[in-house]
């Protein structure tokens, strides 16, 4: 077996290796990496690189060195706190705002939360825009108030700062031009160098799966699963991860004002209004108890109860009125949330049940109507969304309500009526599979 070469810090000679179907070594990805931050590394090495783990992979290894050489590009954040500092990622669905419960929940059992979060992308929504729903609110603070928030409230949920994971933050424009998205290595470096940078005890992962999902199967969901668990692991994080099914709205709200909404009510301990967006939160917030030492089932038990009680409400409504927003929005949310000005009722022109939902073509006809970005320079209209829309399984007469849509004039009103119809099919009745379909970890 011929000897393996030495390490050389130059983006050819990595690009060179890949090309071979060779694994860069832990010295030259952290090379490469700062090279992206520093703009070292052209963006013709980086869309070379992109392309080459794209087509030739890294292997378990390889995925943990890239993700710490991308996290250590940057700052990398550490809590002394006298309480475990935890987090959760999902990989992107419709009408999935669990963040906006589970921070301030776990916060209220005495945990700290710095939840670095992102927009929206493709079909799916964005946490920072739907805290940007609430009138006031800058989800980009300085780490400086980061600190602040988490150690007056014990969770905040913001935006990376300039300073975390750059590397990623230019790699990520170049694989969203270069066609390299789908890459397994890259996006598991993606997602946890940011994560890591934050200073972690803990990640849970939500990979969710279906028509709403960028993972359409529960296999590409699985192996997703795998490959993120194993390198945040083996990057020193213990983590853990549920495939989850993503083939209907996690909630019946699409849109950033009207998930809001939503969250905070189920806050208010109605349960009913969302029932899979609660039970997904106490099993995620379980979980990541259970990282940290805590029975599960107590831990699902306290969260729960955080929630039930009003406990993660008052938490969520300090937390915002740190950021900016309102100091009463516990109490006035229900006139502060923007409103669209044109409501349409979707109503079933004939019987049967609810066999399909394109949780795609929802949440694209959410985007359509301003509530996302076609392009990441579009404005978002936080007011504009779907309500009301109907659950699979669920058994319909001819005039009963399939959604409403929230929309700015009738012209777009029309034509989300017309994207819902087309995303809804009626057929014979359905078997519902489990909300979390796996756990990995």
């Amino acid at each position: 077996m011929e000897p393996r070469p030495e390490p050389r810090l130059d983006a050819r000679w990595v690009n060179g290796r890949l090309r071979r179907g060779e694994v860069p070594t832990e010295a030259e990805l952290r090379w490469f990496a700062r090279g992206l931050a520093s703009g070292q590394v052209t963006d013709a090495q980086a869309g070379a690189f992109a392309m080459g783990v794209c087509l030739r992979g890294l292997g378990e290894q390889g995925r943990v060195a890239l993700t710490l050489a991308m996290r250590d590009s940057g700052r990398v954040l550490e809590w002394r706190l006298d309480r475990p500092v935890l987090d959760k990622h999902s990989t992107g669905g419709v009408g999935d705002c669990v963040s906006l419960i589970l921070a301030p929940a776990l916060a209220a059992c005495g945990v700290a939360v710095p939840m670095i979060s992102g927009r929206g992308l493709g079909h799916t929504g964005g946490t920072l825009d739907k805290m940007e729903a609430i009138p006031g609110v800058e989800p980009k603070v300085s780490e400086a108030d980061l600190r602040r928030i988490v150690g007056e409230v014990g969770c905040a949920i913001a935006g990376a700062t300039a300073e975390i994971a750059p590397a990623d933050r230019r790699l990520y424009a170049i694989r969203d031009v270069s066609g390299t998205v789908e890459s397994i290595d890259l996006i598991t470096a993606s997602i946890l160098s940011k994560k890591l940078a934050a200073g972690l005890d803990g990640l849970v992962l939500d990979v969710k799966c279906g028509s709403g999902a960028f993972m359409k199967t529960e296999a590409e969901a699985v192996a997703l699963a795998e490959a993120l668990v194993g390198a945040a692991n083996g990057a020193g994080c213990p983590t853990a991860a549920f495939v989850t099914d993503m083939d209907e709205p996690l909630c019946p709200a699409l849109g950033n004002a009207v998930e809001v909404a939503v969250c905070l009510e189920v806050m208010e301990g109605r349960r009913e209004v969302a029932p899979r967006l609660h039970d997904l939160t106490v099993a995620l917030g379980g979980r990541l108890l259970a990282l940290v030492g805590e029975a599960e089932g107590e831990g699902e038990e306290r969260v729960a109860e955080a929630i039930r009680s009003g406990a993660a409400l008052e938490r969520f409504a300090r937390m915002v009125a740190l950021m900016g927003g309102p100091s009463d929005l516990a109490e006035t949310w229900r006139e502060r949330l923007p409103r669209a000005p044109v409501v349409r009722e979707v109503r079933a022109g004939e019987g049967g049940t609810v066999a399909a939902l394109d949780g795609e073509a929802l949440g694209l006809a959410v985007v359509a109507l301003g509530g996302g970005r076609a392009k990441e320079t579009d404005p978002v209209d936080p007011a504009v969304g779907l309500t009301g829309v109907v659950r699979r399984g669920a058994r319909v007469a001819p005039g009963d309500l399939l959604a409403v849509v929230h929309a700015r004039d009738e012209g777009a009103a029309r034509v989300a009526e017309a994207a819902v119809r087309g995303a809804i099919r009626l057929g014979e009745a359905v078997e519902i599979g489990p909300l979390v379909r796996e756990r990995v970890g």
